[in-house]
């Protein structure tokens, strides 16, 4: 069975803290990489002037990303992720605390693959996640590691 990875990207961090002890316990075999605002995660998937993309990028079963991020908006990345081919296949999840219609739209329309809103009771947020880590990295089906995920 393949271990992939997932790419959580949260700004709150009492959200962080509780994401990644949700996901180790329903994936403790997965690699989970937290990138904390909207320019990191984009640094990771795309490099900068400084670095190049993450090589980790290839090992990726789904992003988690939070809707309202600072420096970079949820969106951006998820317009970025979807308009370059070396990343527009990736399974996105945008993750929010609102509820609301338009964003939900906006989110489908830009191409998320799911959008959900998160849980405050912290055992019905854990719940949450443990179901979004079995899907994502267990059910769903993801291009295969290495050059193959080229397109």
């Amino acid at each position: 069975m393949e271990h992939y990875s997932i790419l959580v990207v949260e700004d709150n961090p009492d959200d962080q803290i509780l994401t990644m002890r949700a996901l180790r316990n329903a994936s403790p075999d997965s690699t989970i990489i937290l990138k904390e605002d909207g320019q990191a995660a984009l640094d990771f998937l795309f490099g900068n002037d400084a670095s190049p993309r993450s090589a980790q990028l290839d090992s990726l079963g789904v992003i988690l990303l939070d809707f309202k991020l600072p420096k970079v908006t949820g969106l951006e990345v998820l317009r970025r992720i979807r308009s370059c081919p070396d990343t527009d296949w990736l399974p996105v999840v945008m993750v929010t605390s609102s509820d609301e219609p338009q964003e939900l739209r906006e989110a489908y329309r830009l191409g998320a693959n799911s959008f959900v809103t998160k849980q405050i009771d912290y055992s019905k947020f854990s719940e949450q996640m443990t179901v979004l880590a079995q899907y994502w990295l267990t059910v769903n089906k993801v291009p295969m590691v290495g050059a193959s995920r080229s397109f």
